[in-house]
């Protein structure tokens, strides 16, 4: 039975660009709609439809997080966006217009980032420049691996970008590390840009957003890149190895470090920087609030004013002029 659902779920995931773009488009005329429909009637029902659309694309990357990356947190996190999605659409049908600007923010997102994950020449641009950056950073280090075209490692797996790193912890044991999309900070990048384009403010104000999100971001990206090539590549993280084998479900005591790298500590820190860079961005924007508090009232069913609580309330009064 196990078995036949793991199939259904992986069957899926060749679904899953499609739908991405699928979604794109349904939020993106919903959002266009917005602005021109005066009760908002159609506006709503498209984007309604768009967070049904939105349910599904992440119910069919289930396996892909779960199973093929097996990552606890994009793991757990896929697993509630599912209920989320369906969630923020029936609160929208109830009524709950806030959750427009959620909803223009996730149309700018998949705009920002779907481009680089479907279009090869803007894809290896990007993941080869982070690859580049990643190398001095290491070189700068005293590290030096062979840095190797990822097609003459797996061409099944990779595209032929200069993208992969090959390090030998032992003379005869060759292990490499490869930047892929995911790596390249792309997608933290894009939730920031969608957030900040997404509400109604001061183009100074949003400008000044972007400056204290999208260049941290980037540079820790780098950091994390850095962190994981090396510690992976030499073997740094091998702690635990019979437990982490065992919740990782992996035979191979190489992986040991990676996950303990990877999956542990750089994705677990990655949500604390993300929650840090947020408040950052809060500082300069509150009206970024409105889509906090959004979360939080279907999270916990509780309303809240967080601008009056954070006394965000005087910057957005003292920055109304910029722009």
């Amino acid at each position: 039975m196990l078995e036949t659902v793991l199939g259904v779920l992986a069957w899926l995931t060749r679904f899953s660009d499609p739908l991405a773009w699928l979604v794109l488009g349904t939020f993106t005329v919903g959002s266009l709609l917005e602005w021109y429909d005066v009760d908002r009637s159609w506006a709503r029902r498209i984007t309604v439809a768009g967070w049904v659309l939105f349910a599904v694309f992440w119910f069919t990357l289930i396996y892909h997080f779960a199973f093929v990356q097996k990552s606890i947190v994009e793991g757990i996190g896929t697993l509630v966006a599912v209920p989320a999605a369906l969630y923020a659409g029936y609160l929208l049908t109830r009524g709950r217009d806030t959750l427009f600007v959620l909803s223009r923010a996730v149309a700018v997102m998949g705009l920002v980032y779907l481009p680089f994950e479907t279009i090869v020449v803007l894809r290896q641009f990007v993941i080869e420049m982070v690859t580049r950056q990643t190398e001095v950073v290491m070189s700068l280090l005293g590290f030096e691996p062979a840095v190797v075209n990822s097609a003459t490692v797996s061409p099944e797996k990779y595209d032929p970008f200069r993208a992969t790193f090959k390090f030998y912890p032992e003379p005869n044991h060759a292990i490499t590390y490869t930047i892929v999309t995911a790596c390249t900070g792309i997608g933290s990048m894009a939730i920031f840009a969608g957030l900040v384009t997404a509400v109604d403010a001061p183009l100074g104000r949003k400008l000044r957003a972007f400056a204290v999100s999208i260049p941290i971001i980037y540079a820790l990206n780098i950091v994390r890149n850095v962190f994981i090539g090396i510690s992976f590549g030499y073997q740094y993280m091998d702690l635990f190895p019979n437990a982490v084998m065992t919740v990782f479900a992996t035979d191979d005591p190489y992986m040991v470090s990676y996950f303990i790298a990877d999956r542990i500590l750089a994705q677990g820190l990655s949500v604390v920087a993300l929650v840090g860079i947020t408040w950052l961005v809060v500082r300069e924007l509150p009206e970024v609030l409105v889509v906090v508090e959004d979360l939080l009232f279907m999270l916990t069913g509780t309303e809240y004013d967080l601008e009056r609580a954070l006394g965000a309330e005087q910057v957005r009064a003292d920055g109304e002029g910029d722009g």
